[in-house]
């Protein structure tokens, strides 16, 4: 008998719908499967262990993993959302779901509930083209300049009320709120030399790449989640949820640890510092560039005020990479420690402490 005659014809034309759980028992399922799978977002899931860390660790990462993609599920659906695209559309901000731009969108669109929404931007809008958009005239009168003319907006209309609602998010707004960023290059960490070292890398936020998006999406979370309250449940948006969070810059999975500090770290006291590991590297020093380049422009607008933490944190990055005292002084000399600190005495105790230590870690103890 011809074998290939048996085998049963492809079927066609069959209807493609989203699996649904029905149950907490099935959302456990389908949470389990998209963990182990790999497609769960970082936000959700966090970090793998490191493959030597043990089973337990591994355990304790998939059934937090596994809780934080079952309870997506959850809020989504609340929403009206199937599982995949609510994964696509949710993050985590503070512990708490925060729905992405175009996610915030989606759910008011597929709520039925909404006439209309429409985004668009305006750059340097005359104020005449502000009133025919639909902000209130007092509103108008007060955006003078054309940071504050320059906008994205978002326009809505409830299907069931008529009530619309406009909002427009300008270049002012944002620069207030401490989100605008011009900068084409940003202070980051690269790999140089066999170890990480600070230097300029590209700008990779999303207010230097696509500020005319994110200054629709931040007016459409205003305007949206004012006229459809009801349909988003209190659910923020990214946007806010990080202004709550205490987290002004945003960031994706793919995207760097945020740098939102408006303020420079302060130099650590003298007593609060432990001694150096056999590295050479001072754990209290490492860390206190974090968030200094996010100054760096406000920095320069008061007259270039001196920025301790990216100095200590460069010098210490230096120190690790001198594997001989002669390299030590060279360093030494290269930032100019005593000319810097001249006038300055906790901060050159601070570094001949951290020289001191590093000098230390390169000398081999004696044989007796």
């Amino acid at each position: 008998m011809n074998e290939r005659a048996q085998v049963p014809a492809l079927m066609v034309g069959g209807a493609i719908s989203a699996i649904i759980p029905q149950s907490i028992e099935e959302t456990w399922r389908l949470a389990t499967m998209i963990v182990e799978a790999g497609l769960a977002p970082q936000a959700l899931v966090g970090r793998e262990p490191a493959e030597d860390a043990g089973d337990d660790a591994w355990k304790r990462w998939g059934k937090k993993g596994t809780s934080a993609v079952a309870i997506v599920i959850m809020s989504g659906a609340e929403l009206g959302l199937p599982p995949m695209v609510a994964l696509r559309s949710f993050t985590v901000i503070g512990g708490k779901p925060a729905l992405y731009g175009d996610g915030l969108i989606n759910v008011v669109r597929k709520s039925g509930r909404a006439k209309s929404v429409e985004l668009g931007y305006l750059r340097d809008a005359t104020k005449e083209a502000l009133l025919n958009l639909g902000l209130h005239k007092d509103v108008v009168a007060q955006m003078n300049t054309v940071d504050e003319r320059t906008i994205g907006w978002c326009k809505a209309v409830r299907s069931d009320t008529g009530e619309m609602k406009v909002e427009a998010y300008s270049v002012a707004d944002a620069k207030q709120a401490g989100l605008w960023d011009e900068r084409p290059t940003r202070r980051g960490k690269v790999w140089k030399n066999n170890q990480h070292v600070w230097d300029d890398v590209p700008n990779d936020s999303s207010w230097f790449r696509h500020p005319k998006r994110m200054k629709q999406w931040r007016a459409a979370g205003f305007c949206l989640r004012e006229l459809f309250g009801d349909v988003l449940g209190g659910v923020r948006d990214e946007f806010e949820a990080r202004e709550i969070a205490g987290d002004l810059i945003e960031h994706h999975d793919d995207e760097p640890a945020p740098r939102a500090r408006l303020t420079p770290p302060p130099v650590p006291s003298l007593d609060a510092i432990d001694p150096i590991p056999d590295n050479g590297f001072d754990k209290d020093v490492e860390g206190m560039h974090d968030g200094a380049e996010a100054v760096e422009e406000e920095q320069q607008n008061e007259g270039g005020a001196f920025d301790y933490g990216k100095f200590f944190e460069d010098f210490q990055i230096a120190l690790q990479g001198a594997k001989s005292t002669a390299a030590v002084e060279d360093v030494w000399t290269e930032f100019d420690v005593e000319a810097q600190f001249h006038d300055d005495a906790s901060s050159r105790e601070l570094a001949d402490k951290i020289k001191a230590r590093r000098l230390a870690a390169l000398t081999p103890p004696s044989a007796g």
